[in-house]
């Protein structure tokens, strides 16, 4: 019998080594090679024609672009980056403007490009917390609107925006498709799919083992990488062959997936030939097709069963075969949510925070004799991005990071000042910004500061000896974010994770009650379907077609997705100094919880449809008082005190997978704190 799992939610490192250990993404060659160019050819267009001065609001356009540039079809590439460079254009009108007509008057200025910028924080604040495009749009309309109220003007007064349009457009025609390049493989969309079956491979090949609970987390990472690049199609525009086929890929990918989430659960292993598959159908995608042949076993348990029938659709959609799912298209947007999210309590709330911060950097600046005032708006809209993790971290990331930052600038300046050395300086940090970005958000400081440093130096704005007061204005802006923007306003668990488990709570018992309310008919005689059978190796196959209810699918995946969002809000939360860390600790056992109930779930939706069970109204009614319980507890900041029971051996499919997850979820709520 395989040693039991360990516990992959406990804690064993200190959070101060948690908060400066880097992530290794991959080197996102393209984007840094679009970064590049896309910096390098504006100022080098500026140098030539003597007008250097429209090439910094250009590069700082291109540079914008590529903050929020991704390997992405350009139907979602394109509006990404739109979005936020125009808000970024618009900040930059909004900027140059109150500089070119502000009032005469050291106090009056002041008052005007405070009251200005405030009033600028508040929006941005609350589009920032409508969701992530809307958190980058806000950002860099904060951003912008500073920069554009202290840097020297171009002339025009009105053309740094345009000329910051002009340098976002040239990064986004870079990263067009070119003819020749339409390969599967160039496919963001298909090199998705291939990573999302390759994480499926791995997590079949680790059940049973104690890496099989950090396996599922990164498949169900990869599926939502997918996810976002496969939208929701739109009711009016048809979308292209190979845009359906991926999309029907996608699905039997989360077929799959829901089988191997409830065989995880069950402790239960397959064949290494059968969790060879995933790894197969993924090679096939990057060849654009073929078959894969699925081999036959016998799956005798109604998990094993679901696996084996959704591999072989899985296969059979790669192939370019018809195959039944028993999946509905994806539900469509909802036209209001943005509306809603930006009038919402939430949004506002957070639009006063940015707010409250601006105002009290602006009097600040007003009092203490900076030279430029403008980088502590600019610091404080960056720290205060809230889709970055934890704002303490990033302050004081924020702080080191620009240190070095300035050091590596000094240093570059005491080699060369020479126009044309100073682009390709400026060129090869953006390029880094990618993959700085990625990696630690003091990283993306250390690459952003020299690059900002250096735009200044090529426009003339900043001297070398200029440079060292940055520091001294990025700790005033953090030190004014952790007063006003974190201790009065506290992120601490209660605020990030607490909300997140409840939204997981909440997309679990609508995913239960798609798996125990609607029975599964036969479609051509609407009498309830008998439970499949094992079949015997080498037998003839007939279609599997259990058809799982309309949204079933999809609230599946919304449980997933919002219990990786969970799960990232307590990694946040774990590299912050007590008590903040060690509140999130307590939250740990609840998180791994949901995630085992999420699986717990699959496996009873493969009884129900494979195994003939029947719900059983009194176990549905222990799961559903257990979230309300949990729910209830994280709304008033109860954390449990104990883990929940895990178990010793594989689960006997002959018991029901619900009742057990009822029995794990009561251990953890007997005694909670």
């Amino acid at each position: 019998m395989p040693s039991r799992p360990a516990d992959p939610v406990q804690p064993s490192t200190p959070w101060w080594a948690r908060a400066a250990r880097p992530a290794r993404p991959p080197l996102p060659l393209a984007l840094m090679a679009r970064a590049a160019v896309g910096m390098a050819v504006p100022l080098a267009l500026g140098l030539l024609t003597h007008r250097l001065d429209l090439g910094v609001f250009a590069g700082l356009g291109a540079m914008h672009a590529t903050m929020n540039d991704r390997v992405e079809p350009t139907r979602l590439r394109a509006p990404r980056i739109a979005s936020a460079v125009l808000a970024s254009a618009l900040g930059m009108l909004i900027g140059t403007a109150l500089q070119e007509f502000r009032p005469q008057g050291f106090l009056a200025t002041a008052l005007v490009i405070g009251t200005a910028l405030t009033t600028t924080a508040f929006v941005s604040g609350a589009l920032s917390a409508t969701g992530p495009r809307g958190s980058a749009a806000g950002m860099l309309l904060l951003v912008s609107a500073a920069l554009g109220s202290g840097m020297p003007l171009a002339h025009p007064w009105w053309a740094a925006a345009p000329m910051m349009l002009a340098g976002a457009a040239f990064v986004v025609l870079l990263g067009l498709p070119r003819r020749g390049h339409r390969r599967p493989r160039a496919d963001p969309r298909a090199r998705a799919l291939a990573a999302a079956y390759d994480a499926l491979g791995r997590t079949l090949a680790d059940l049973g083992t104690p890496r099989g609970a950090t396996s599922r987390q990164v498949l169900t990472a990869r599926l939502n990488q997918l996810q976002d690049l496969l939208p929701p199609p739109r009711s009016r525009v048809p979308e292209s062959p190979r845009t359906v086929r991926i999309r029907r890929m996608y699905e039997a990918a989360l077929a799959a997936t829901e089988a191997a989430s409830g065989l995880l659960w069950a402790w239960r292993p397959v064949p290494p030939e059968v969790a060879a598959v995933p790894g197969r159908l993924a090679r096939a995608v990057e060849r654009g097709g073929g078959e894969v042949v699925v081999p036959d076993w016998q799956p005798d348990t109604p998990s094993r069963q679901a696996l084996d029938v959704a591999l072989r659709a899985a296969a059979a959609t790669v192939a370019g075969r018809e195959a039944e799912l028993g999946t509905a298209p994806p539900p469509p947007p909802d036209p209001w949510r943005l509306r809603v999210r930006l009038l919402s309590r939430g949004s506002v709330r957070y639009g006063l925070r940015v707010a409250l911060c601006i105002a009290v950097g602006s009097a600040a600046t007003a009092a203490l004799p900076l030279s430029r005032s403008y980088w502590v708006p600019m610091t404080i809209a960056f720290v205060l991005k809230p889709d970055l993790g934890s704002v303490f971290l990033r302050a004081v990331s924020r702080s080191i990071g620009t240190v070095l930052g300035v050091a590596v600038t000094a240093g570059v300046l005491s080699l060369t000042t020479d126009t044309w050395a100073l682009t390709a300086t400026a060129a090869l940090c953006v390029a880094l910004l990618p993959y700085a970005t990625a990696a630690h958000y003091g990283l993306n400081t250390v690459v952003m500061t020299p690059m900002a440093l250096i735009l200044l130096q090529l426009g003339g704005q900043s001297g070398a000896a200029e440079f060292w007061p940055r520091v001294l204005d990025t700790v005033l802006a953090s030190a004014v974010v952790l007063l006003f923007g974190y201790l009065l306003w506290p992120e601490r668990p209660r605020h990030r994770i607490e909300p997140r488990l409840v939204d997981a709570a909440a997309a679990l018992r609508a995913y239960l009650a798609a798996v125990t309310a609607q029975p599964r008919t036969d479609p051509a005689t609407g009498t309830p379907r008998t439970p499949a059978t094992p079949r015997t190796p080498g037998a003839p196959r007939t279609p599997a077609t259990p058809e799982a209810p309309v949204a079933e699918v999809w609230l599946r995946r919304t449980a997933y997705r919002a219990l990786a969002d969970a799960r990232q809000e307590v990694r946040q939360g774990l590299a912050e100094p007590p008590p903040t860390g060690r509140l999130a600790e307590r939250w740990l056992p609840a998180t791994a919880a949901l995630e085992r109930l999420s699986g717990a779930v699959a496996a009873y939706a493969a009884q129900i449809r494979y195994g003939g069970r029947v719900p059983d109204p009194a176990e549905v009614a222990r799961v559903r008082r257990a979230l309300d319980e949990l729910t209830a507890a994280a709304r008033e900041h109860r954390p449990p005190t104990r883990p929940a029971a895990r178990p010793t051996r594989p689960h006997d499919p002959a018991r029901s997978a619900l009742g057990r997850a009822a029995d794990e979820l009561e251990t953890l709520l007997a005694d909670r704190g």
